[in-house]
């Protein structure tokens, strides 16, 4: 019997989400690529005006959430560049990702996260938190942001 599911509605192994965020990251290589004739600098400051056209994209509670991390990120790890990556606001080094955010409209779920990489330098022990949920940053949750993204950077 002929399914009757059309193909746009068979599972394939990536939610529509999924698939729109790995072709964010093509999109976002492919300007990568554009830039190579810039100076660092330059690159730089493009890359940032990206992040800053994402956030402002961003639904209100996201966006709140996102501008504040970056102003945090900023202050707390200079040395860390913005990019974009799978259309999310990150901050790399060496162009290597160490910590992103993430907003809850990106995958649909209830709250925006900050995540670090394995690049980030938060190891504790034999197990430690690598993404942080988050609906709303208070005063002592901004200080802990704080805190971590400059331990990520070492």
């Amino acid at each position: 019997m002929p399914s009757t599911k059309s193909t746009a509605e068979k599972y394939d192994g990536f939610t529509a989400e999924e698939r729109a965020a790995m072709k964010e990251h093509a999109r976002e290589q492919k300007k990568t690529t554009a830039r190579r004739g810039l100076s660092r600098a330059e690159k730089e400051a493009a890359a940032e005006q990206d992040v800053l056209a994402k956030i402002a994209e961003m639904p209100e509670a996201d966006r709140v959430l996102a501008e504040r991390i970056h102003e945090i990120v900023k202050t707390a790890a200079p040395g860390l560049a913005p990019k974009l990556w799978y259309g999310m606001p990150a901050y790399a080094r060496d162009g290597k990702v160490v910590c992103h955010f993430q907003s809850a409209e990106k995958f649909k779920t209830r709250y925006a996260t900050l995540g670090f990489s394995d690049q980030a330098s938060l190891d504790e022990g034999a197990m430690w938190p690598t993404a942080y949920a988050l609906k709303e940053l208070t005063t002592a949750d901004e200080h802990l942001i704080s805190a971590l993204v400059k331990k990520a950077v070492g």
